[in-house]
C-alpha cells in the first residue's frame, strides 16, 4: 500500500546521490506536499501500472476498467475523484519525460511495465515548480530500474500469456539497461446476460514494448552522467463490439545530461526528447437489438509527434540562516503536432466522406522552487510562468467518390499566459508525528484530440472545440502523518476548484443516442479526506488501508446551467482499499486486496448511473529459492459484476469477471 513520505533528512544521506542513470534526485520540496510513495510490493505483484496505482483510493483512468481492458482514448489518469477525464488531468513522467500521448493526453501504460521500475512518487495536488503544465490534479513520476533484474512470466485462464522483464548490467563505466513487455488475452465480452447479442464481442489485448537505457560518464565533468534512451510499443486490442478495434502505437527517445549536487553545492539537468505516436480506431452504431453492428466511423491513422526540452539548475546550501537552503531554477517547453485521418458517414454498405483534423499546441515556461529545512521546520514554495498557444488548426472534409470539399475550416491562433505557484510548511511534532499545510495552483491546456477530432462510442457522439481555453485548478490541503515503529498513517484534508473545466456537455439526448460537444463549463469545486494507514502486527503480519471522500459539484454558469448543482462525470464519492500480507512460513506468502468505489455517474447529466462495487483479489507466493517465487493470484475472486459503463438505452458494460493465473517470478 502507499505510504506517506517521512519528512526529508539532510540531503547527505539520500540515496539517490548515487545514480546510475542522468537524474536528479527528488528534490527536498516535495516532502512538504501529498507525496505518495508506492509500496514496492504492490508494484512487484502488478501486471500493469495503473492496477497498481488504483491502490490509492480516487486514483484511476476515466473509467473503472483498467488498461488491459480499456480504449486507449480513456487511458488518462486523474488523482482525485474531482473530475476525470479521458484525456487525464495528472502529469505522467518517466526521469522527468513525458508518457502522455502528444494528441490526446492518455498515457499507453505498456510503455512502463511494472517490472522496469524502481520507484514510483504520486505528487496529489496541482504541479507547479518543474512538473508545470498537464499536472493538473498531480504528478506520477516514475524512475526506470538503474540496477539488478526481474523476469516474470504467467499465464492465465482467458487465453492470456504474459512475459515482461528488465535488466541491467556494467560495461566498465557504462551501465545498459534493457526492459522488455509482451502480453495476450482472449479477453472477456463487457455486455452480459439478455442483454448481450451478437454484436457483442470480446476485448481482446496484444502488446508489445521494448526498451534501452544507455548510462555513461559525462566526458571531462566529474561525476556529470549521460544517458541515452530509446523505446518503443504497440497495443491492439478489441473494443466489445464487432468491427470496432484499436491500435495505439509508438516510439520515444532522450538524451539527459545530468549532474547530481553534492550536500553543499550545484547539480543540474538537461534533457530533451521526442515521442511519435499514432492510433488508429474504428467504433460502430449497434443495432438496438444488438444482432449488428454498423460502421460509424475509421480513424485509421492519427499520427502525432511531442517533443520537448527541459533544463534545470540545482543549489544545496548546507548552512543558510540556520538551516540547510535547496533552490533550483529552470525551464521547459513541449511542442505536440498531429492529426487524425478518418473516414465517416458510411451509407450503402461504405464509407463516404473522409476527414483530416488537426493542428498543433505548445506550452513553454519557467519556475523557481525551493525549500528550507531547519530543526523540525521544512518551508517549500515555488512559482512559474507559462505561455501556452494553439496554432495551425484545420478541418478538412471531401466526398470520397470524386473528391469534392464539403468542408475546409481554418481555427484562429489562440495564446495565452498562466502563473502557477505553490507553497507549503512541514512541522515534525515528535519523534514520530508531523503536521503539513499547502496551497498551490496549476493549469492544463487542451490536447489536439480535445480541440480538433469529434468522436463516437456506440450511438453517443461527442464533437470537438476548437475555442478551448486552458482548465485552471487552485487548492489548499492540511494533512498530519506518523511514522511510529510498526504502524504509519497519515490522513489529508483538501479543497480544490477548477476554473473552465473541460467537460462533455450533452446537447441533445434520445433514443437513438446522445450529442454532446466540449466545453470549458463553468466551475467544478471539491473537497474531500485522505486516510492512508499500515500496521504491523507480527513481523510475518500485516494489515493496510485507505479511504478517500471527495465531494465535487459543478456550477455551470451561463455555459451550462443545466450542469450546476450536479456532479461531474465519473467521479465516485468514497473510494477505499484495504489488504493483508502474510508471511505463512518461511516459503509461502499469502495476500489479499479489497477495493471499494460507491456510485458514480457515466454521463455529465447524472443521468446513467454506475453502481456501488466491491472487488478481492487474492494472491500466493511460494519461494523456491532465494531467487525464484512461483505464484498464483485470483483476481475479482467472488466474481462481483462491476458496472464501468451505460448507454442511452440502458445497456449495461461490465469489467473482467473472475480470473486466474499462475506465474514464476526470477530476480537477481
Amino acid at each position: 500500500m502507499p505510504q506517506d513520505l517521512p519528512p526529508p533528512t539532510p540531503p547527505q544521506t539520500l540515496p539517490e546521490i548515487v545514480v546510475t542513470a542522468a537524474r536528479l534526485p527528488p528534490a527536498a520540496a516535495d516532502a512538504a506536499f501529498s507525496v505518495v510513495r508506492l509500496d514496492p510490493q504492490v508494484l512487484e505483484r502488478s501486471m500493469r501500472l495503473d492496477e497498481a496505482l488504483r491502490t490509492v483510493p480516487a486514483v484511476s483512468l476515466f473509467r473503472r476498467t483498467s488498461s488491459s481492458a480499456a480504449n486507449p482514448t480513456t487511458q488518462g489518469l486523474s488523482l482525485r475523484a474531482i473530475a476525470p477525464s479521458g484525456a487525464g488531468r495528472a502529469l505522467v513522467t518517466l526521469d522527468g519525460v513525458p508518457l502522455n500521448d502528444p494528441f490526446g493526453g492518455w498515457v499507453i501504460w505498456s510503455q512502463a511495465a511494472p517490472e522496469s521500475l524502481a520507484r514510483v512518487d504520486v505528487v496529489r495536488g496541482a504541479g507547479a515548480g518543474p512538473y508545470g503544465a498537464g499536472a493538473l490534479t498531480g504528478t506520477v513520476a516514475l524512475t526506470e530500474r538503474d540496477r539488478g533484474g526481474v523476469l516474470d512470466g504467467s499465464v492465465a485462464q482467458d487465453g492470456g500469456a504474459r512475459l515482461a522483464g528488465s535488466a541491467s548490467a556494467r560495461l566498465g563505466s557504462v551501465g545498459v539497461t534493457i526492459s522488455g513487455l509482451r502480453e495476450v488475452s482472449d479477453g472477456y465480452i463487457p455486455v452480459r446476460g439478455s442483454s448481450a447479442g451478437a454484436a457483442d464481442t470480446l476485448l481482446d489485448l496484444d502488446s508489445r514494448a521494448a526498451a534501452l537505457r544507455v548510462d555513461a560518464p559525462l566526458g571531462g565533468i566529474e561525476d556529470a552522467r549521460l544517458s541515452l534512451r530509446a523505446s518503443a510499443w504497440e497495443e491492439d486490442r478489441g473494443s466489445g463490439l464487432a468491427g470496432a478495434r484499436a491500435n495505439a502505437s509508438g516510439h520515444s527517445f532522450s538524451v539527459t545530461a545530468a549532474r547530481a549536487p553534492e550536500a553543499d553545492g550545484y547539480g543540474w539537468r538537461l534533457q530533451a526528447w521526442r515521442i511519435d505516436s499514432d492510433l488508429a480506431n474504428r467504433s460502430v452504431s449497434v443495432a438496438a437489438d444488438r444482432s449488428i453492428t454498423t460502421p460509424a466511423n475509421d480513424q485509421f491513422k492519427t499520427p502525432a509527434t511531442g517533443s520537448g526540452v527541459n533544463l534545470a539548475l540545482r543549489r544545496r546550501v548546507a548552512d543558510w540562516a540556520g538551516g540547510r537552503l535547496e533552490w533550483e531554477v529552470g525551464a521547459d517547453a513541449r511542442l505536440n503536432r498531429g492529426q487524425t485521418h478518418e473516414r465517416y458517414s458510411y451509407l450503402g454498405g461504405a464509407f463516404t466522406r473522409e476527414r483530416r483534423a488537426g493542428g498543433e499546441t505548445s506550452v513553454a515556461g519557467a519556475y523557481v522552487d525551493g525549500s528550507w529545512t531547519s530543526g523540525d521546520w521544512l518551508v517549500a514554495g515555488g512559482a512559474r510562468l507559462d505561455r501556452w498557444a494553439n496554432a495551425d488548426g484545420f478541418r478538412v472534409e471531401r466526398l470520397l467518390a470524386g473528391g469534392a470539399p464539403t468542408a475546409d475550416v481554418t481555427f484562429q491562433d489562440r495564446s495565452g499566459q498562466v502563473f502557477s505557484g505553490r507553497l507549503a510548511a512541514r512541522r515534525r511534532l515528535d519523534e514520530t508525528l508531523s503536521a503539513r499545510a499547502a496551497a498551490y495552483s496549476g493549469f492544463r491546456p487542451a490536447t489536439l484530440n480535445e480541440l480538433y477530432r469529434p468522436f463516437r462510442v456506440g450511438n453517443d457522439q461527442t464533437t470537438a472545440n476548437a475555442d478551448l481555453k486552458p482548465e485552471r485548478l487552485s487548492g489548499v490541503e492540511v494533512g498530519l502523518a506518523s511514522d511510529r515503529e510498526n504502524t504509519v498513517w497519515g490522513v489529508t484534508v483538501f479543497g480544490n476548484r477548477i476554473d473552465d473545466a473541460i467537460v462533455n456537455v450533452t446537447l441533445s439526448e434520445g433514443a437513438s443516442g446522445v450529442v454532446r460537444q466540449r466545453q470549458n463549463a463553468g466551475v467544478i469545486s471539491a473537497w474531500g479526506v485522505e486516510l492512508n494507514g499500515t500496521a504491523r502486527l507480527t513481523p510475518a503480519l500485516s494489515l493496510n488501508g485507505a479511504l478517500a471522500w471527495t465531494e465535487a459539484q459543478i456550477d455551470g454558469g451561463n455555459a451550462a446551467p443545466q450542469l450546476t448543482g450536479l456532479r461531474p462525470a465519473q467521479a465516485p464519492r468514497w473510494g477505499a482499499t484495504a489488504g493483508l500480507d502474510w508471511r505463512a512460513s518461511q516459503r509461502l506468502t499469502l495476500t489479499a486486496a479489497a477495493r471499494y468505489e460507491s456510485v458514480r455517474f457515466d454521463d455529465d447529466l447524472n443521468s446513467r448511473v454506475l453502481e456501488a462495487a466491491l472487488t478481492l483479489d487474492g494472491r500466493a507466493e511460494w519461494a523456491l529459492n532465494d531467487r525464484m517465487v512461483l505464484w498464483a493470484a485470483a483476481e475479482n475472486l467472488f466474481d462481483a459484476e462491476v458496472q464501468t459503463a451505460r448507454t442511452a438505452d440502458d445497456i449495461v458494460g461490465y469489467g473482467p469477471p473472475r480470473r486466474f493465473a499462475l506465474g514464476l517470478r526470477l530476480s537477481y
